[in-house]
């Protein structure tokens, strides 16, 4: 049998490489390319067509999130298993949104990685035991009433939407939320590409379109 073709996105160098190092030692598998950046892991996606995508969530310029939801367009073939520290409820469900098939935390062990990128490759959905159990949680909740505005948004995201439009600037949501810079950045970046927005100004005027930011 050919061995599984892996990317890695990580823009940490040291992550990339322990990785590399561990893959390294199962003959199924095989590092193809890395990747440091979301723009990169697009590029390079595109070129070697890997079986498996190893994606960070958070990198410079185009984040890992839209990084998937751009190669889960272009090449539905690939799978893409998300390999993060965050088990943020927001950032599990706009992974899936995005196309990916898999979520697992950086803690995770060798076996579950390795389970992850078996399960991928065979045209499976996996996910980190830690995040199985979120989404147990969540979907037993009660959900949201139809036709909610800005769907495409995740409860988070919603929220910063308003203050923003309420005039907020970033320091002040951060302080509000109890959130670092740079997860408030992370947020409104994603808020841009998903209101297909080109600034802050015109996020406004599309939040108190829909009534937000009263």
């Amino acid at each position: 049998m050919e061995p599984i073709q892996v990317l890695i996105a990580d823009d940490h160098t040291l992550f990339r490489n322990g990785l590399q190092a561990l893959l390294s030692l199962f003959p199924d598998i095989q590092v193809v390319g890395e990747a440091s950046t979301g723009e990169e892991a697009i590029s390079k996606s595109e070129a070697l067509q890997p079986d498996v995508i190893l994606m960070d969530i958070q990198m410079p310029g185009v984040n890992g999130i839209e990084a998937t939801r751009r190669i889960a367009h272009t090449s539905p073939n690939i799978g893409i298993i998300v390999v993060t520290m965050f088990e943020d409820d927001d950032f599990v469900f706009s992974a899936m949104r995005a196309g990916a098939r898999g979520y697992i935390l950086k803690e995770a062990n060798k076996e579950e990685v390795l389970r992850a990128i078996r399960a991928v490759a065979s045209g499976e959905a996996i996910f980190s035991p830690a995040i199985a159990r979120r989404m147990v949680s969540f979907f037993s909740k009660p959900q949201p009433t139809p036709g909610q505005i800005f769907s495409e948004l995740t409860r988070r995201e919603r929220e910063i939407l308003d203050l923003i439009a309420r005039g907020e600037n970033n320091a002040e949501i951060a302080q509000r939320l109890v959130l670092s810079h740079h997860t408030i950045r992370n947020h409104i970046s994603n808020i841009f590409s998903k209101l297909q927005v080109a600034d802050r100004a015109e996020a406004i005027i599309r939040a108190k379109d829909a009534g937000l930011g009263q």
